[in-house]
């Protein structure tokens, strides 16, 4: 009898995979939690240099996706700028994210730099290209009104003028759904903002250069997208992937930019296999060590924010404190007794929607406590935990 050839077995059907199926096998392999840090560790120098170069401005990070890019000890502040309102032929100015509290910070510090990132193949996010720009002519038209270059709306040189034509046209509705608010506005601004981008193939001006990031005719707001521009797939580039911090409720395990940056180099060095027990335990660790009443920060003479966890505290009959909590509870559990509201929202998107349809009642519990307890030595406070 003849020798048998390879074309004369007969192999199982689960053991020959297809192409789509192997495909589908290494671009897993490829978006691994590794990869991932380290491409942010990667983006984060960058991120680095731009500081140096345009510094000593403050880095903002565009939540949530840019606070992986910045050590906690050098984030100045956070943002909202989506990018869904910078989609082509959906573009608005948001009523509900106005982020005036960079207004005065890029004021004192001849502007700011925001950081934020984008899935592969883009150059930067709808959010710094055209969101950002929208907001910076819409403010500068509300605050400055009379300066020549307020009406001027700046985008990146990619886009096409029919973009700019078709957005320029949109400014005054923007300005007025602004106007209609009847906000108090900042007053600190002299000089209209101005986005300028900056991504990895950007040239940086020279940290020591004298005048190099000197603006003398605007306040900068750089718009830095920290990720390289991936053109092809993420199995070509080395196990480097664009815009790795976005996503996170698919796959960083619980993992928060805090915790990340706290163990770097332990997350790092653990295999594939043992990131997700180690990530379960630093982020177990880290909710078992937190103290309660977090370092508060002051928004206006009766409101101030913390971080969780914050307790019912019956001995400060002032002090109306209401509780974000990430886990969804249902609507009669909410209000403890009458200064203690705690409402669990979710997390990620969900936790947003739900924050948008129960505001009505966090805010007629907070008027009911502030209609009850008179103006004393020290005003009645609310403070609000997430």
């Amino acid at each position: 009898m003849p020798d048998p050839h390879f074309s004369d077995l007969i192999l199982p059907q689960h053991e020959q995979p297809s192409m789509s199926q192997l495909l589908a096998s290494l671009k897993r392999t490829t978006l691994s939690i590794h990869n991932r840090l380290t491409s942010i560790r990667d983006d984060a120098a960058f991120v680095a240099r731009v500081a140096t170069a345009y510094g000593p401005r403050p880095l903002v990070a565009n939540e949530r996706c840019g606070s992986w890019y910045i050590p906690p000890a050098d984030k100045a502040a956070g943002a909202y700028f989506k990018s869904t309102d910078g989609h082509e032929r959906a573009w608005k100015f948001s009523t509900r994210r106005l982020n005036l509290h960079l207004i005065d910070m890029a004021e004192k510090n001849d502007g700011i730099i925001i950081v934020d990132s984008t899935r592969r193949g883009k150059r930067m996010p709808d959010a710094l290209s055209t969101t950002l720009p929208v907001w910076c002519t819409v403010l500068n038209l509300a605050l400055l009104p009379s300066h020549p270059s307020s009406p001027v709306l700046h985008l990146p040189p990619f886009l096409p003028p029919s973009a700019h034509a078709q957005i320029t046209a949109l400014l005054p509705q923007f300005l007025a759904s602004l106007q209609a608010l009847n906000l108090d506005l900042p007053s600190c601004l002299t000089k209209p903002l101005r986005p300028v981008w900056v991504t990895p193939e950007s040239s940086l001006p020279e940290a020591n250069a004298a005048g190099a990031s000197i603006f003398e005719n605007f306040r900068p707001v750089i718009c830095c997208t920290a990720s390289r521009r991936v053109v092809g797939s993420e199995m070509d580039e080395g196990g480097y992937i664009q815009g790795a911090g976005d996503d996170t409720e698919n796959w960083a395990c619980g993992l928060t930019p805090t915790v990340f940056w706290e163990h770097l180099e332990n997350l790092l060095v653990a295999s594939e296999a043992d990131l997700p027990e180690l990530i379960a335990q630093l982020v177990s660790d880290q909710d078992a060590n937190k103290k309660d009443e977090g370092l508060r920060k002051q928004l206006t003479h009766h409101i101030s924010v913390c971080s969780l966890p914050l307790a019912a505290d019956p001995t400060k009959p002032t002090e109306c404190r209401i509780v974000l909590t990430p886990k969804a509870t249902p609507k009669e559990s909410w209000i403890k007794s009458p200064t203690y509201f705690q409402i669990g929202l979710g997390k990620g998107k969900a936790a947003s929607r739900n924050m948008r349809t129960t505001l009505p009642e966090i805010c007629a519990f907070a008027a009911k406590f502030l209609a009850q307890t008179p103006e004393g030595d020290s005003p009645p406070q609310i403070v609000i935990a997430y």
